[in-house]
């Protein structure tokens, strides 16, 4: 039985990133293109009240859109959703307070968009997102069971902030609006919404892996977290993998039972778990792509080469990365074929991230001891073997970069998907294209591994003889590898994963006249 699989064929085939895009085009969506979910809804029709159904969309973060400031291409996507129907965009601001107004909101009202914010105290902060969010749920979520800290305090927080955010949004959310929550941060609040009487139809998406029960039931409060998740009407999650460990999940716990077309039955409830994988703006990334290599920093970039093949790496400092693995596997590359010392430059760039978090502060120390390491022990008086930048780089200028390099290096030891992937394939020149080295633990590599060298991060000989392998593919092999690809990236863009996700997400015809009977109360504690 498949479970939750929204194109099987797309699956087998094979915090909002920085980004300069403007606009996305448009998506034609067909029957062929999403089997199932077109052919009998339609997104943002009108509601059971017969009202215009708005969009509202809520996200640990809510950046307020700024002139002249660029949006990350997730954010451009979401805000083309809310566009489209009107709506609210609705999280936190990023300001801390002393103490929370039960009732004080922040709105900023852009075009047919109201962005709400509410202000979080220090504490809160501290417990809810630096602790529970991301010292147990991330490391948890990306298999590290060893990084994980769990503290009761950080526990009650998690699900208090998200019931403080239930509890302003609740009087924001009309009859008939839809409710899209995304990612980890916020798991229990379709529950808090229920407990609040909302019989919307709620969706929830997860931009992280969720891991089998073995791994995620180590979670403090993991049964109350997948009561979280029934409450919703859909559950998205990047890959059918994700799918069918989900699943696993709730039957083991007594919580829900599959059924053959993809819904799983949760007491008397029929919720749909289904994949949705994202993309990006194809077209777009290739159009900045190929602008940017006239931008002096390419340009630069491209005179320091002198002649030498490109590798590159571009990664948030995360070990969930596979950034010592990446480097380890360099080394043994150089190690393998000394006779390429002096003709390769591998170029990895990693903005800090979470430096107040002990464990990422720890890993930055690491990887820069590493690089200095291995630039000593292989470099020459003329030759440094990586570059390594840890500032943030204009995403025009990383476009540029890619569509030069001859190798992409994106081999996490686990990622939700890792856009970085899709970005460099959508760079690539199209008579000369580069090589995509993809570890398997990435989402992407389900959607890519007709056209990338799949390899595992934890082998450092096996990744090395992809890396020789890149270089010395010939140029018609990397052109059929590099076409494979950008098939799956022109049919699966990012527009066509938000409307994918609300054509599920909307009711179907025969609910528009009735309200919906997903109440109840499921906040039950652990």
């Amino acid at each position: 039985m498949q479970l939750g699989t929204v194109d099987r064929a797309r699956n087998m085939r094979g915090e909002f990133g920085v980004s300069a895009m403007t606009s996305l085009p448009k998506t034609t969506l067909s029957r062929d293109t999403f089997p199932g979910f077109l052919s009998r809804r339609s997104v943002f029709g009108p509601g059971p009240s017969g009202g215009n159904q708005r969009l509202i969309v809520v996200s640990n973060r809510v950046s307020v859109p700024r002139a002249g400031a660029s949006a990350g291409g997730l954010a451009v996507a979401l805000e083309a959703a809310l566009q489209s129907s009107g709506g609210i965009w609705f999280g936190w601001s990023g300001e801390t307070r002393t103490a929370i107004d039960a009732d004080s909101l922040h709105t900023q009202q852009v075009g047919p968009v109201t962005f709400a914010t509410t202000d979080l105290t220090r504490r809160d902060v501290e417990d809810y997102y630096l602790g529970y969010s991301n010292r147990a749920l991330w490391p948890v979520c990306h298999y590290r069971l060893d990084l994980s800290r769990f503290n009761e305090r950080e526990t009650q927080a998690y699900f208090r902030v998200n019931d403080l955010f239930a509890r302003k949004l609740a009087g924001l959310v009309g009859p008939s609006d839809l409710v899209w929550v995304h990612d980890y941060h916020l798991i229990p609040l379709g529950a808090a919404l229920r407990d609040r009487g909302l019989t919307n139809r709620i969706g929830f998406f997860l931009h992280i892996p969720w891991p089998p029960p073995e791994v995620v039931s180590a979670l403090p409060g993991y049964r109350r977290l997948l009561q979280g998740l029934a409450a919703y009407d859909v559950v998205g999650f990047q890959t059918e993998r994700d799918v069918e460990h989900f699943v696993r999940c709730l039957e083991e716990e007594g919580l829900g039972t599959s059924e053959d077309d993809g819904t799983v039955v949760v007491g008397d409830r029929r919720i749909e778990v289904a994949s949705f994988p994202i993309g990006i703006d194809t077209e777009g990334v290739a159009e900045m792509a190929d602008k940017s290599v006239g931008l002096s920093s390419t340009r630069r970039m491209l005179a320091s080469l002198e002649g030498k093949r490109l590798l590159i790496g571009v990664d948030r400092l995360d070990y969930s990365k596979g950034l010592r693995e990446r480097i380890r596997s360099y080394v043994a590359y150089l190690a393998a074929h000394p006779e390429e010392k002096g003709r390769v430059s591998y170029l990895q760039i990693t903005p800090k991230s979470r430096s107040e978090v002990p464990e990422y502060a720890e890993l930055e120390r690491e990887v820069a001891t590493q690089v200095g390491e291995a630039n000593g022990a292989c470099g020459d008086f003329d030759w440094t073997p990586i570059r390594y930048l840890t500032q943030n780089v204009p995403h025009a200028t990383l476009m540029g970069l890619y569509r030069m390099a001859d190798v992409g290096l994106v081999t996490p030891l686990r990622d939700g998907m890792n856009l970085v992937a899709k970005e460099f394939v959508a760079s690539q020149d199209p008579q000369d294209p580069g090589v995509l080295i993809l570890s398997r633990y990435a989402g992407a590599a389900f959607e890519l591994e007709g056209g990338a060298l799949i390899v595992n991060p934890y082998d450092a000989v096996g990744t090395a003889e992809a890396i020789d392998r890149a270089l010395r593919m010939s140029r018609g092999e990397r052109r059929e590898r590099w076409e494979t690809m950008m098939d799956v990236l022109r049919t699966h863009t990012v527009n066509a994963w938000w409307q994918n996700f609300l054509a599920a997400l909307s009711p179907a015809e025969d609910e528009r006249s009735a309200p919906s009977s997903s109440g109840g109360a499921f906040g039950a504690t652990a």
